[in-house]
């Protein structure tokens, strides 16, 4: 396939999987949850829904900056069914390997803590041990398969959840 028709299939497959995967996961699941009614702030501490909104503000620009990298350097999408043809190491992934899921877990958390409602964390916990879970079992091993030392260089390099600051 041209270059030119992968990387148009790359970015529509990416705005889609966009809309499907985080928009469901970060966007609908959580207003099904709350409704996105406030309640009172957590603990009693108004200061958790100005955290709430800093966490919503931070992950929101990493999440968008990974798809557009998967679409523009990787040539794929960060669904299965049409990965990447490279492996994406620039942006945020020169901080940590999963800065998709670690923006994810900061909109929930931050919605979370925005809202007051419990029920939406104890979500986000459950959606990171999913995750989690799927990282370590599915997604790994497949990138150690199609990238080999390429990605053990990597992964010996940039942590998987928590970012460290030197890139």
């Amino acid at each position: 396939m041209p270059e030119a028709v992968r990387r148009i299939r790359a970015i529509f497959g990416s705005a889609v999987f966009f809309v499907v995967a985080p928009g469901i996961v970060a966007g609908f699941v959580p207003w099904l949850i709350s409704g996105w009614h406030e309640q009172p702030p957590l603990f009693g501490i108004p200061a958790t829904r100005l955290a709430g909104t800093i966490l919503v503000v931070l992950g929101l620009p990493v999440l968008l900056d990974s798809f557009v990298r998967f679409a523009l350097e990787g040539l794929g999408t960060p669904a299965p069914v049409f990965p990447t043809r490279t492996l994406v190491v620039r942006g945020f992934y020169r901080y940590v390997r999963n800065p998709m899921y670690v923006a994810v877990f900061l909109i929930i958390f931050g919605q979370g803590l925005f809202l007051g409602d419990v029920r939406v964390i104890v979500y986000g916990l459950f959606e990171w041990l999913a995750t989690y879970t799927f990282v370590v079992l599915y997604e790994e091993p497949t990138l150690r398969k199609s990238f080999g030392a390429d990605y053990e260089r990597y992964c010996a390099t940039v942590p998987r959840w928590i970012p460290h600051l030197r890139s």
